[in-house]
């Protein structure tokens, strides 16, 4: 249905367009307006449908073609810069999501596999044409860069660099995707690296990657991790672990440190803490994910380690996320074969509404240092 079809049912006088429409306005968003953030409606449910089903009736209602925008990126700032998700009701559905996150354990070993199944199994290809050279699949350093490609270098070697990797350490990568850091760190450092994913398209790939280096690369859950390490590394892993196994996870790097070793915790953040569950994400992008809180990590972290540098540098997952949506989008001709033009407007989405929260502040990318017991005369950590 056509914008110009809405405008002729007269939705002015309609409850559900009533209550959008002034929501929308807080953010200074226009129905069917023509600024690129505006956005255009083409079904008529569109209205009762987000409110009644809060995130979900949005992403749903775009995956259907219920609405259109030119930027989606900026509609979710201005969404979220004007706390509009604290405004729109709670469909029970939601509700429950939330409750059942603080009652069960969604990340247990037989639930955490399934993240690795229905997103990062999606198919290499898709990947490869997006992501960089690298295949880092996490937030890029934008200090010094200006292409997507330099910055994830730049962010492998300030890892590396804040780890202080040198020849002849052992290395364990949480969450290794597709084996980018750990080949860069096997070959720039002379380090022995331990890889995990719970992946198979990822153990396959970065298996490949990682020929002739001295990088094992494992398909096992990390809870099952019982070795030492010189330097740990986790990057983009924490978001999937859950508050339910957070101090399960500070136990099992403890374990596998050495008293004089390095850990480093590359994780986006909230600003809040609390069942950081999105509805739509959960379903369509990454099952079982939460996102934790400052709070959370200092209180599952304490009785290990001693907490040696913090750094927020959440406005370069927005410049990441762009330059993977312009990649995408690029890509999509060779791609739209395998998938539907449903999957397109889905991780259209997904990219453009992470990049706007981003953007607003409303969510962070931490990379947190942290030693067993202190490093004496502390650390000068490369920024």
């Amino acid at each position: 249905m056509s914008s110009s079809c809405v405008e002729d049912l007269s939705f002015h006088d309609n409850d559900w367009y009533r209550i959008v429409h002034e929501l929308l306005s807080e953010a200074g968003i226009e129905l069917n307006g023509s600024r690129p953030f505006d956005i255009r409606i083409k079904n008529p449910g569109f209205f009762k449908r987000v409110l009644q089903d809060g995130s979900l009736g949005l992403g749903e209602s775009y995956m259907d073609g219920w609405w259109e925008c030119d930027r989606l990126d900026i509609f979710f700032q201005r969404v979220l810069k004007a706390g509009l998700e604290n405004k729109l009701p709670h469909h029970l559905k939601d509700t429950l999501r939330i409750a059942a996150a603080r009652l069960m354990n969604l990340q247990s070993r037989k639930r955490a596999w399934i993240v690795g199944k229905e997103h990062y199994d999606l198919g290499n290809d898709l990947f490869e044409m997006m992501l960089d050279p690298y295949m880092q699949y996490s937030c890029g350093y934008w200090h010094r860069a200006t292409t997507l490609e330099q910055a994830q270098q730049d962010k492998l070697k300030m890892i590396c660099e804040k780890l202080q990797l040198r020849p002849g350490m052992t290395l364990l990568d949480v969450g290794c995707g597709w084996g980018g850091l750990a080949a860069y760190a096997a070959k720039n450092y002379g380090v022995s690296v331990q890889g995990v994913t719970i992946s198979a398209e990822q153990q396959k790939l970065a298996q490949k990657r990682c020929e002739g280096l001295d990088v094992t690369i494992l398909l096992q859950d990390y809870r099952d991790l019982d070795m030492q390490f010189d330097r740990i590394v986790s990057v983009g892993m924490f978001e999937h672990v859950g508050p339910k196994n957070y101090a399960t996870y500070f136990d099992v790097i403890d374990r596998n440190l050495k008293r004089d070793g390095l850990f480093l915790l590359h994780t986006i953040g909230s600003n809040i803490t609390d069942m950081n569950v999105d509805p739509w994400i959960d379903k369509y992008i990454f099952p079982n994910g939460c996102l934790p809180s400052v709070q959370q990590i200092a209180h599952a972290s304490e009785k290990h380690f001693v907490m040696e540098d913090w750094h927020n540098f959440g406005t370069d997952y927005d410049k990441t996320l762009m330059a993977w949506y312009e990649r995408f989008i690029a890509a999509w001709p060779s791609l739209s074969g395998k998938y539907s033009d449903r999957f397109y407007r889905m991780f259209s989405y997904y990219l453009n509404a992470c990049a706007g929260a981003f953007r607003a502040r409303n969510i962070h990318l931490w990379q947190v240092l942290f030693s067993p017991e202190g490093v004496e005369g502390g650390i000068r950590v490369p920024r």
